[in-house]
């Protein structure tokens, strides 16, 4: 379904952002940018979410395109907020429950970046949020889930994937389906039509 003679490439490991690309029949490979992200966190912790997610997005398109300077480059990046606070991936299953303990009877945002990137600079942007309210599960149900999901709970900032278990946390969502999951399809897709890159 590609039409461009430009290679696309997705600069993520991330296997959902994959999968949704090979799901909606675009053709493209995989390069990891291998960028800093918890140092861009650091230097730009101040800064407005939805532009924060836009930043990490485009320094991970930015970091493959020099390496690649005819390919198109999708750069992609999420961002969670409760309550005034910033949460990334947990690092263990200790911090992946506390954090589920924050999330839960309260509403949280998932802020989703993602641009396109060729020959070493931004060509294209977009942002998007969902909002996601948890019930108020017990103890018990966050033993039994966790204990379900294993370390998939770590694979997610939100600590849940909506597409399996993880929706059983949930009691309201608001927002893009594909911006929850970490990556805005329909914008991109609408932007690689209009490249040629994919058929009209």
């Amino acid at each position: 379904m590609v039409l461009s003679h430009s290679p696309l490439l997705l600069a993520s490991g991330s296997l959902v952002r994959a999968n949704l690309l090979r799901g909606a029949g675009v053709t493209f490979e995989i390069q990891n940018s291998r960028v800093d992200e918890d140092a861009i966190k650091e230097r730009f912790a101040d800064s407005d979410i939805d532009a924060l997610a836009i930043l990490l997005a485009e320094a991970k398109a930015l970091a493959v395109s020099k390496e690649n300077p005819a390919a198109l480059v999708i750069g992609a990046d999420q961002i969670l907020s409760c309550n005034g606070e910033r949460f990334d991936k947990p690092h263990d299953m200790t911090e992946a429950r506390s954090n589920l303990q924050k999330f839960r009877g309260t509403s949280h945002r998932l802020h989703s970046g993602i641009v396109l990137a060729q020959d070493g600079r931004i060509v294209w942007r977009h942002s998007d949020h969902a909002d996601l309210t948890m019930r108020p599960f017990s103890d018990l149900f966050l033993d039994d889930y966790l204990a379900l999901v294993d370390d998939k709970v770590l694979t997610s900032v939100g600590c849940y994937q909506l597409e399996g278990a993880g929706i059983q946390l949930f009691e309201k969502i608001t927002g893009d389906y594909f911006t929850i999951l970490g990556l805005p399809l329909l914008p991109l897709l609408a932007e690689l039509r209009a490249r040629g890159v994919v058929g009209t």
